[in-house]
């Protein structure tokens, strides 16, 4: 016997201005905020709670959003999720890069300006603080990010919010 589990995508919480790969999956409530990215093979599944995506952020290839009850997933303005980096049921604040291949656990919070270095295993209910640098397996935070870091992060979310602009044009221009 097959079941057949609906599942209402949102996409009225979707804005005109955000673009989504044609072979990314986003289902359920999902919130994506103007200029944002949802690149190649990444998921965004919110079926089981509420995902928010703000405004100039991007989700690379390969990267996974999800939430359990109880611990949305909420991203704020101008975050990076790099490639096959998993954020699961945690709150990131503005300015932040999550690099590749880190995992953000249930209930953990991402202050403002902080980078997460690749590989990093932010876990369940962890709070790092504001423009923190946290490396390992667990993460540590190992120093504060400099101007110079907090600038690059900036810089990441910029170049992905032009290359919105350039996906919309040439695929719905």
């Amino acid at each position: 016997m097959t079941r057949r589990l609906e599942i209402t995508f949102h996409s009225h919480l979707v804005s005109a201005t955000a673009w989504i790969a044609p072979t990314a999956t986003v289902i359920g409530d999902v919130g994506l905020g103007a200029e944002s990215i949802v690149l190649y093979s990444a998921v965004v599944r919110g079926d089981s709670e509420q995902i928010r995506i703000g405004a100039a952020c991007n989700v690379q290839d390969g990267a996974v959003l999800h939430a359990d009850p109880g611990f949305p997933c909420l991203i704020a303005d101008r975050v990076s999720v790099g490639h096959r980096a998993i954020v699961h049921g945690a709150v990131v604040e503005e300015d932040v890069l999550i690099g590749m291949g880190a995992i953000v656990l249930n209930g953990a919070k991402i202050g403002a300006g902080s980078l997460i270095a690749a590989g990093a295993l932010i876990t369940e209910n962890a709070v790092i603080p504001p423009r923190s640098v946290v490396m390992g397996v667990p993460g540590k935070v190992v120093r504060q990010t400099t101007d110079e870091d907090l600038a690059r992060i900036r810089h990441a979310s910029e170049h992905y919010r032009q290359a919105t602009a350039q996906y919309l044009e040439a695929y719905e221009g």
